[in-house]
């Protein structure tokens, strides 16, 4: 069986290659994963409260070094689970647990300029998250081959751009076609966040052509895992837009 592509690295067209259900504990369901996925949103709403309440008590040194320290320990954890797919079961609840403490600080910085903010981008998140599982399970939404390098091209595009501004800004180069408020801006932000949403379509597909394929149990953990990195880089594009917004009024 062909096992669908996606544009997130943690869940690509390699990810199921050459395994299969020979586990004692039995084989990938998306019934499953769907119950991992919930345990690591548990995690990272536990860990983002406890980075928020630095905000609360001004404590802003305590909450850089928290916010930083999630990002980077995040990004670790994340490599090595994307090359040690057995690991998952342990590395994936890490990951959640960091990249909790992360959004946690960057939440509170984002929520002590404009207002409101959090609340709107975590509800805009959840609601294109089940907006989409809604229309990819009724059908409305196909993932074609098209469809697949469409979002793939698109999706590497955007992190050469976000790359190609991280080495700029190092030295003092400010890219405000995409930081700034202006309407190039807001049009870019747009295109992104809608090339965020549609990753989670191919995560559906993805690990639903997993559990077809009798991968392995501890395959749940590290399709929760992938796509909680999807759902975490919509939930930061979301507040990214929305702060642009507001900046404007």
């Amino acid at each position: 069986m062909n096992i669908s592509k996606s544009a997130n690295p943690a869940l690509n067209k390699k990810t199921f290659s050459n395994i299969g259900a020979t586990s004692s504990d039995g084989a990938m369901t998306i019934q499953g994963t769907v119950n991992k996925v919930f345990i690591m949103l548990f995690l990272v709403v536990m860990a983002a409260s406890y980075t928020w309440k630095f905000m609360d008590s001004q404590n802003l040194s305590a909450l850089s070094i928290y916010m930083i320290g999630g990002a980077i320990g995040g990004f670790i954890v994340a490599i090595i689970t994307v090359f040690k797919k057995t690991w998952a079961p342990i590395t994936a609840p890490i990951y959640a647990v960091l990249e909790g403490l992360f959004l946690g600080g960057i939440s509170a910085y984002f929520e002590a300029q404009y207002p409101g903010i959090v609340i709107n981008a975590v509800a805009l998140t959840f609601g294109t998250l089940f907006a989409l599982l809604f229309a990819y399970k009724s059908g409305r939404i196909k993932v074609t081959q098209n469809f697949r390098l469409g979002v793939v091209a698109a999706t590497g595009g955007i992190a050469f751009a976000y790359f190609f501004s991280f080495i700029l800004g190092m030295f003092g180069i400010n890219l405000g076609f995409i930081h700034g408020n202006g309407i190039l801006s807001i049009i870019i932000s747009l295109v992104v966040v809608v090339v965020a949403a549609m990753n989670l379509v191919l995560d559906f597909d993805f690990i639903e052509s997993g559990a077809e394929a009798g991968a392995p149990k501890y395959m749940e953990w590290y399709g929760a895992f992938g796509l909680i990195v999807t759902l975490v880089w919509l939930y930061i594009e979301f507040l990214r837009l929305l702060a642009k917004l507001s900046s404007r009024n």
